[in-house]
């Protein structure tokens, strides 16, 4: 049975609001101060914690420093006052919701049958969890390693609640399948998920994407305009690549995740949208803070619960269950049964693996045209069988170079260059573009190609 902790200085209320939350079908625990909550959350961990603001010993806020456990500790905080300028304070700290003196006794319910849910969630992702290790999954992840093992868990943590995620780790690790996961395990698992390369669209026009825009609001605009964030109220927008989002519209995100509204381009209204953000950056965020690529408070403010997400060259046997996984949906969608030879298999247990597992995906899918049966060692990319390097470039005497092949065709080469120069800029367009001698739009449409390619 789900856990309530109340906390509330004046008795006649404490009581009647345990006996209101009791019907419901919860236990209650009761607390008249801080020092007096402190003591249980120091020894017991509650499903739901509901705090009056004012209490004699300090404010009710007090206790979010000693809440344990982060996200997986409902909050709702209770106000007297007419102004709820600090309940709106306590909910930009994390609060779930509030209420208002007196009561309201339906609003309540409502808020007890939302934690229900989130219990019963709870449970379901516990069993799947425990279920899926056995077979070195969890939801539509692939892998058994202790590495995943820990995001496996601050997922299942995070997923039920409505925190924001902020997912850190290289290129090619899965940032957006971790994405769809934590959306799956939600309780709006039956609403929209969007995801948003914020890399992959025009900076004059991302805003647009991302808030929507009034007829006539600028040239071109025929039509009024939904964007992510209206499209995606009451589920999950995914924001990809988030340091590649300029700068000046970083501020406006920032409003909406503390507002819960957002101003269509043109618009004299605000809209209120109920969207959970998930954001993702192959980037070390403090460095790209150093850098001016994202702000210090939108930082702070994605970084409610952070997942970093491993290389697959430190997920050991993992490799052999993505390998296993890819290559039963080839022969599926083919109606073939190809199978990876053992010197094949060594090979690919071997490589680095700088682009992941999307480069392993990529890697098998050309091995599999190429093979008949069998997947054998010459099927493989010539980096990934001991030749020169396909995808990133190579250090001779200090400096970086890309071996061209003799053959090669001019578009394959131009396409490692631009990878390569991506790759080592750390995923910063306007560097490469600058680099390579090209605009910034000829290298999103050469990028775009790629990935419709892959």
């Amino acid at each position: 049975m789900a856990h309530v902790l109340i906390v509330e200085d004046d008795p006649a209320s404490r009581a009647a609001l345990a006996e209101l939350v009791s019907l419901e079908g919860f236990e209650t625990i009761t607390a008249g101060s801080l020092e007096e909550a402190r003591s249980f959350l120091g020894t017991v961990l509650p499903d739901l914690l509901i705090v009056d603001l004012m209490l004699p010993d300090g404010s009710g806020i007090e206790l979010f420093d000693a809440r344990r456990g982060g996200p997986g500790l409902e909050t709702v905080v209770i106000t007297g006052h007419a102004s709820v300028d600090s309940a709106v304070d306590a909910l930009r700290l994390g609060a779930t919701d509030y209420l208002t003196k007196p009561i309201d006794v339906a609003r309540l319910r409502a808020i007890l049958s939302n934690i229900r849910r989130t219990q019963e969630l709870k449970d379901e992702i516990d069993a799947l969890r425990g279920e899926l290790r056995k077979l070195g999954r969890f939801g539509p992840m692939i892998g058994a390693s202790q590495e995943m093992g820990r995001a496996y868990d601050l997922m299942a943590r995070v997923a039920p609640t409505d925190a924001t995620v902020f997912l850190t780790g290289e290129s090619g690790t899965g940032k957006d399948v971790a994405a769809q996961t934590i959306h799956q395990l939600s309780r709006r698992r039956k609403a929209v998920f969007l995801p948003l390369n914020c890399g992959a669209v025009s900076p004059n026009l991302i805003e647009s994407e991302l808030f929507g825009h009034e007829r006539g609001s600028f040239t071109g605009a025929d039509r009024m305009h939904k964007g992510y964030f209206e499209r995606s109220t009451g589920g999950s927008l995914f924001l990809d690549e988030i340091t590649e989002m300029p700068i000046e519209l970083q501020v406006k995100l920032l409003r909406v995740l503390e507002t819960g509204t957002i101003m269509r381009i043109g618009g004299e209204q605000p809209i209120e949208v109920d969207v959970r953000v998930i954001a993702a950056t192959d980037r070390n965020p403090v460095e790209a803070v150093k850098e001016g690529k994202l702000r210090e408070d939108l930082l702070y403010r994605l970084n409610v619960f952070p997942i970093p997400l491993p290389p697959l060259r430190d997920r050991g046997d993992d490799i052999n269950l993505l390998i296993d996984h890819f290559l039963k949906d080839l022969n599926a969608a083919e109606e073939r049964s190809v199978r990876v030879a053992p010197e094949a298999l060594e090979r690919l247990r071997a490589h680095p693996w700088p682009g992941n597992v999307r480069e392993l995906k990529n890697a098998l899918h050309r091995a599999f045209i190429l093979a008949d049966q069998e997947i054998t060692a010459d099927c493989l990319p010539e980096d990934i069988r001991g030749g020169a390097i396909n995808i990133l470039p190579r250090k001779e005497n200090g400096s970086i170079t890309l071996r061209v092949q003799v053959g090669e065709s001019v578009a394959d080469a131009e396409r490692r260059l631009i990878l390569a120069t991506l790759e080592h800029f750390r995923g910063s367009k306007q560097k490469a573009a600058e680099v390579l001698g090209i605009s910034l739009k000829t290298l999103y449409n050469r990028l775009s190609a790629y990935e419709s390619e892959s």
